[in-house]
């Protein structure tokens, strides 16, 4: 019988090998624990360097607010690589905030991503003036809408700062770098119903948003004039018509329209303290191209194309629902004439020098229209019929009708409404089939529209 094979020698071989992968474990552990060490450590600094410079020790209650402004402006030049690409970022901002043309603005359009922000940003830089956009670009109607108004935006030189109303440093790094004369303040969470899903996105952006930013332009040197829209809304429950500036707002019928009302309140307070020039706008159901999709001539448009059903609403006692529907191209022409009306603010460093402009204006078309009558407009430009659904107005806030008097604008910056609703419509539908791709059966009168 043969011998069993001599295995002593691989075991021996195998323990060998076991025991110099031990060891390389071993230095590879120590080596790494010390690594984790040094990278902790170094974080660790690095947050300690960060803290030092954003919040630092609390000084005598008697630091002025000029110096509160220095120790945060040191702490915003220090943290630029924070925002967009430190100097080139920085460096965008002031080509776009420069004017070209003698005594021009140089103005901060919040929202200018948005549908009253972009065509204002155009008529502002077609001009002549300088314009910095901010917008955070949220999703509370489709975002790649306003992705594509940005670019039309960058096409013509206007860049926009991605960022919140809420964040103060970024504001205040803003005004750093770039001392702007005039603010536009669009930017705010818009719409009626939404408020009874999302409450809290109203206070936030309407209210905690506009305060914030009021906070940054009271110790800005020079102190900008605000021009900022205010909403139809606030004339809530009011029944005169059509409506003054003089009637009352003290009845919002809806969330949207309370931090709207909250907003006039606090630009009268940031007014009397600090002596802001203020100026608000009440807009009266703004439409056109490049619009919002929750606005009902959007979403009618978009579902009578596709066949789908649209409710028109009716008021409980079985009246129209009627709005006073302002096409864009007025509203900028209203914008643009606050902003060239707006006297100078008064206060320095936070300090009030003397009396300041305070102003509230609307601007509306003054012709009220039926929602049955839009939809029969839509129908002829669209060449198809609607399904109709006839229903009973909700209890979400919205009001059966808007009228604007605007002779207080008229009188004071000569705002006159020009563009009717069958005009108006028209160029929108030419927008919109052109944007999304759409080859509806449409009238012939379409391609000739501007």
């Amino acid at each position: 019988m043969a011998s069993p094979p001599d295995t002593s020698k691989t075991t021996k071989l195998e323990r060998y090998n076991t025991y110099i992968r031990k060891v390389n474990t071993s230095k590879l552990l120590a080596a790494s624990s010390k690594l984790l060490f040094r990278l902790t450590l170094l974080v660790a600094l690095v947050l300690i360097f960060f803290f030092t410079l954003n919040y630092p020790p609390l000084s005598d209650s008697t630091t002025t607010a000029a110096s509160n402004h220095r120790v945060l402006t040191t702490s915003h030049l220090l943290s630029s690589a924070f925002y967009g690409s430190g100097a080139s970022w920085e460096k965008q901002v002031r080509r776009s905030s420069t004017p070209h043309r003698p005594n021009g603005f140089s103005v901060l359009v919040t929202g200018a991503g948005g549908f009253v922000g972009t065509h204002c940003s155009l008529a502002l830089k077609k001009r002549g003036d300088g314009v910095v956009g901010l917008d955070n670009f949220n999703s509370y109607y489709d975002p790649s809408l306003k992705r594509a108004r940005q670019e039309v935006l960058k096409q013509h030189d206007i860049f926009i700062v991605e960022g919140d109303l809420n964040d103060g440093e970024l504001l205040a790094k803003l005004f750093d770098i770039a001392p702007f004369s005039h603010i536009l303040h669009l930017a705010a969470q818009a719409g009626v119903r939404y408020a009874m899903q999302n409450p809290q996105s109203y206070v936030k952006s309407n209210i905690a948003g506009f305060v914030n930013l009021l906070e940054i332009a009271k110790n800005a040197d020079p102190q900008p004039s605000i021009v900022w829209a205010s909403s139809s809304s606030v004339y809530g429950l009011n029944t005169e018509n059509p409506f003054s500036e003089s009637h009352r707002t003290d009845q919002p019928a809806s969330l949207y329209a309370a931090t709207k009302k909250a907003g006039e309140e606090i630009a009268h307070t940031y007014n009397h303290i600090y002596g802001l020039s203020i100026t608000g706008l009440r807009f009266f159901t703004v439409y056109g191209p490049w619009g919002r999709p929750d606005m009902a001539y959007f979403f009618f448009t978009k579902d009578i194309l596709q066949g789908k059903p649209i409710n028109v609403y009716q008021t409980h006692d079985e009246k129209e629902v009627a709005r006073d529907f302002t096409y864009i191209d007025d509203i900028v022409k209203g914008c643009l004439g606050a902003l060239d009306t707006a006297e100078k603010s008064t206060g320095k460093g936070g300090k009030k020098r003397g009396p300041a402009q305070l102003r509230i204006y609307n601007l509306g078309n003054t012709s009220p229209v039926s929602v049955g009558k839009l939809v029969s407009i839509l129908e002829s430009l669209l060449n198809v019929k609607a399904k109709k659904h006839v229903i009973k107005m909700p209890r979400n806030g919205d009001v059966p009708y808007t009228h604007a008097n605007v002779s207080l604008a008229f009188r004071d910056f000569g705002y006159k409404p020009t563009t009717d609703l069958s005009t108006g419509l028209r160029k929108f539908v030419k927008w919109y089939v052109s944007y999304y791709g759409i080859k509806p059966r449409v009238k012939m009168g379409i391609t000739g529209a501007n």
